[in-house]
């Protein structure tokens, strides 16, 4: 429909249009595989490399080489995961976020039936990690601590330089999904000096079904896929080059974006869009307000209100928002973030995100904010918790 207002970009945005026409000749008559020796081979070839250099510039890796292309960030983050089996085994304990997204949590669960202790760090009630905690859980049985840049549900930026210096003093690994960060913030995995960084290219207007991982050098990397030698023996598989070149072509268009001060126009956007909800619907939360948070999300509760409720309504208008992470809303249950921020179930089931992209207008936010206060109006009416207002 023309007239959709679309504000789920943690969970995919649109591909730009940039992008498409970068990838498409790919598809058509650039189709030779990378590996091939004729010319054909070799011009897929410097594709890849192309979009390899782009993405490095994006994300700090200092080195393209340390870059290894995935088909997206659970690939990344399992790739990542499973390369502590070949650690020192007197090292069995991993820590992550009570925060972090299923595609890290799930795979850590599963180590356990490898002889792993999975211990979680929570957070305060506006999402921030527990350093201390960490410092304390922390030791020389740890392999390694996953934490992610950004929270996909609330926005909130962790802090990572304190986390990484204090797994390197303790001589664990580094884990960063850095999914949410990547176009939205600067961003260096050099810098950080984080053993493994995942990304996905569909986060920030690039295709799906294509992702990657930093390898900081001189660290081992499990590979996931056995075979043939691609990505430098990291990747077994014939690359996916459109889906390869048009995630360059992404890294490439975000890169300029931040460059010429879009985060902070964005935030803007955001900020108006919470202003006029707070302003017009009586009974509206901000979550995570009180700690960093990046540029385009926003989590809130309006008190009274089922999130599944809000979101199917919306969606009757044309407003797409969602109620947490994209993979976890057929589950039914309460955001596992927001119960860890210490939101009773029924104040997390009463949660919508919101997350805009630097497509988003002044308008969309506009026509958002009423659509989303009518709806709330319209629920809570039925309801009888609170009075609807005209």
């Amino acid at each position: 429909m023309s007239n959709r207002i679309y504000l789920d970009n943690n969970a995919t945005t649109a591909p730009a249009r940039e992008v498409l026409d970068a990838l498409w000749p790919y598809f058509t008559e650039r189709y030779g595989n990378p590996s091939s020796l004729h010319v054909a081979g070799e011009e897929a070839a410097a594709a890849v490399a192309t979009a390899r250099a782009a993405l490095a510039r994006l994300v700090g890796a200092g080195s393209s080489a340390r870059l290894c292309f995935t088909s997206g960030a659970t690939e990344s983050n399992v790739t990542a995961l499973r390369s502590i089996r070949r650690g020192d085994a007197s090292r069995r304990r991993v820590l992550a976020s009570a925060v972090e997204h299923p595609a890290v949590l799930e795979p850590l669960a599963a180590a356990r039936s490898a002889g792993f202790e999975l211990a979680t760090l929570g957070v305060d009630s506006e999402g921030r990690l527990d350093l201390g905690a960490l410092r304390e859980q922390l030791d020389e049985r740890t392999a390694l601590v996953s934490v992610m840049a950004v929270n996909n549900e609330t926005g909130v930026v962790h802090d990572l330089a304190p986390i990484a210096a204090a797994a390197r003093a303790a001589g664990a690994l580094l884990h960063v999904d850095a999914v949410q960060a990547a176009g939205k913030l600067p961003f260096s995995c050099e810098a950080l000096g984080a053993d493994f960084v995942s990304f996905s290219a569909h986060k920030l207007h690039g295709p799906k079904g294509v992702g990657a991982l930093y390898v900081r050098r001189g660290v081992e990397l499990e590979p996931l896929l056995r075979g043939g030698p691609q990505e430098h023996e990291r990747r077994a598989g014939t690359e996916n080059v459109p889906g390869i070149v048009g995630f360059g072509k992404a890294a490439s268009l975000a890169h300029e974006w931040l460059d010429r001060g879009g985060p902070e126009q964005l935030a803007a956007l955001r900020d108006r869009l919470e202003r006029e909800l707070e302003r017009a619907v009586e009974g509206t939360h901000v979550h995570g307000r009180g700690a960093p948070r990046v540029c385009n999300t926003s989590n809130l509760r309006f008190e009274g209100v089922s999130g599944e409720a809000l979101v199917a309504l919306a969606s009757d208008e044309g407003l797409c928002v969602s109620t947490g992470a994209a993979c976890s809303t057929s589950r039914h249950r309460p955001s596992h973030v927001l119960l860890a921020m210490g939101l009773s179930p029924a104040e997390a089931s009463s949660s919508v995100r919101l997350s805009l992209s630097r497509y988003t207008s002044a308008a969309d936010v506009e026509r958002a904010a009423e659509i989303l206060a009518r709806s709330v109006r319209r629920l809570r009416a039925l309801l009888g918790a609170i009075p609807a207002s005209t």
